[in-house]
C-alpha cells in the first residue's frame, strides 16, 4: 500500500461513523435489555443494530473486504483489506448513560492497521487516524503531550478488575502509585484524550483486536507510542489476544511506564 492512504477509504470509515451514531443516541439513556455474554459482558440491542448497519453497508460498497466485528461472525477475515468494528466500546459506560463508550472503526492492510476511528455520538467527537496522515478530532490536528516523567503522569484504565489477579494486577498498582494521577472508566475514550494531549499514559489488559484496532492508528499519527506491554506490535487477527496495551505520549515515558508494570 502507499504511505497515504486513500482517500476514499477514510471517507468510508467517516460514514460508518456517521451512520453509527444516530443509532447509539436513540438508544442512550433509554430501558433496554440487556444480555449477558459467555464472558459476562453486557450487550444490547444497540451494540448489534450498529454492527448490522455497518456490515451491511461494507457488504454493499467493499464485498471482498474482510470484516471482524465483536458480536456477529467474521467474514473473509484473511482478505487484504479487513475492517475491524467495536459498535459500542464501553457497553457498561453506555447502559449507565455515561458518554465515555465509543465506536471503534479500524481497517487493516495485509496485517497493518492502518485506519482508526474513535466516534462518540453523544459528544459529537470523532478522532481519525490515518497511514500518512496526521490524527484529527473533528477535521483538525491533534498532538499527544510528551517530555512527561512517571511521576507528573496523569494514567487511565479502564478500571482496576480489568487485570488478572497475581502480576498483572501488581504491575498495574506498581505503575498506579509511581504515577501522578489514576483515573478509571473512560473506555477508548482515553484513548483519544491521550491523542488529543489531555492524558499521559493508558494501560490496559484482557483486551481483544476489536477493542484497540482502530485505536493504534489514531495515536501513533498524533505522534504517541502504543504497543503491548512488552513493548511489541499487538496481535491484529480476528484470533487477537494481545490483551494487554500500553499507550503513552512519548517513547520515554513508554519506557518508564513499562518498567513498572514488568520490573517488581
Amino acid at each position: 500500500m502507499a504511505a497515504v492512504l486513500d482517500r476514499s477509504l477514510i471517507d468510508l470509515a467517516l460514514r460508518l461513523a456517521e451512520a453509527a451514531a444516530p443509532i447509539a443516541k436513540r438508544y442512550f439513556r433509554q430501558e433496554i435489555p440487556i444480555d449477558d455474554k459467555a464472558d459476562a459482558s453486557p450487550v444490547t440491542i444497540a451494540d448489534r443494530e450498529i454492527e448490522q448497519t455497518l456490515r451491511a453497508m461494507l457488504e454493499a460498497e467493499r464485498p471482498k473486504d474482510g470484516v471482524i466485528g465483536e458480536e456477529f461472525a467474521n467474514t473473509r477475515e484473511t482478505a487484504a483489506h479487513t475492517w475491524v468494528i467495536d459498535p459500542i466500546d464501553g457497553t457498561r459506560s453506555f447502559i449507565t448513560g455515561k458518554p465515555c463508550f465509543g465506536t471503534l472503526i479500524g481497517l487493516l492492510h495485509e496485517g497493518e492497521a492502518v485506519l482508526g476511528i474513535i466516534s462518540q455520538p453523544i459528544t459529537g467527537e470523532i478522532w481519525l487516524g490515518a497511514k500518512g496522515h496526521a490524527s484529527t478530532l473533528n477535521g483538525k490536528p491533534i498532538r499527544v503531550r510528551t517530555g512527561r516523567k512517571l511521576d507528573q503522569a496523569y494514567l487511565y484504565a479502564t478500571g482496576p478488575e480489568i487485570f488478572s489477579p497475581g502480576a498483572e494486577t501488581e504491575g498495574f498498582q506498581r505503575l498506579s502509585r509511581r504515577v501522578k494521577n489514576t483515573r478509571y472508566g473512560a473506555d477508548c475514550y482515553a484513548y483519544g484524550l491521550l491523542a488529543l494531549g489531555s492524558v499521559d499514559l493508558v494501560c490496559e489488559a484482557n483486551l481483544k483486536v476489536f477493542d484497540y484496532a482502530a485505536l493504534l492508528p489514531v495515536i501513533r499519527g498524533a505522534g504517541g507510542v502504543v504497543a503491548d506491554w512488552t513493548g511489541d506490535e499487538p496481535v491484529l487477527a480476528a484470533s487477537g489476544t494481545t490483551g494487554r496495551i500500553l499507550a503513552a505520549g512519548d517513547a520515554a515515558l513508554f519506557a518508564a511506564a513499562q518498567e513498572a508494570l514488568l520490573k517488581p
